[in-house]
């Protein structure tokens, strides 16, 4: 059986805003990509520069388990499959 569910925030991946996440980032040589909402993986690369990804957040329990993605999957919880907004989050790895 195909687990048709977001890796991130476990809510149903639907037909439109489906993105594809590399847990060991691409620039570290990472291979394997795996489908996650737009919304999800946008937040992930606004919280995290790809040398943390590399270092503490490369398994999906990593990931859940950052305060501000916690937040957001708790937000987000509550949204259609299909939900996509802009992520507002300010980006600490380009602002600091």
């Amino acid at each position: 059986m195909l687990d048709n569910t977001c890796p991130l925030c476990g809510r149903l991946l639907g037909a439109v805003n489906i993105d594809r996440h590399h847990l060991i980032p691409k620039t570290f040589k990472g291979k394997e990509q795996f489908p996650i909402h737009k919304i999800c993986h946008r937040k992930i690369h606004s919280a995290l520069t790809e040398r943390e990804l590399l270092q503490s957040y490369h398994t999906w329990d990593a990931l859940r388990a950052h305060a501000d993605i916690a937040a957001f999957i708790a937000w987000v919880a509550k949204k259609p499959p299909e939900f996509y907004t802009r992520t507002y989050t300010s980006n600490k790895k380009k602002n600091g």
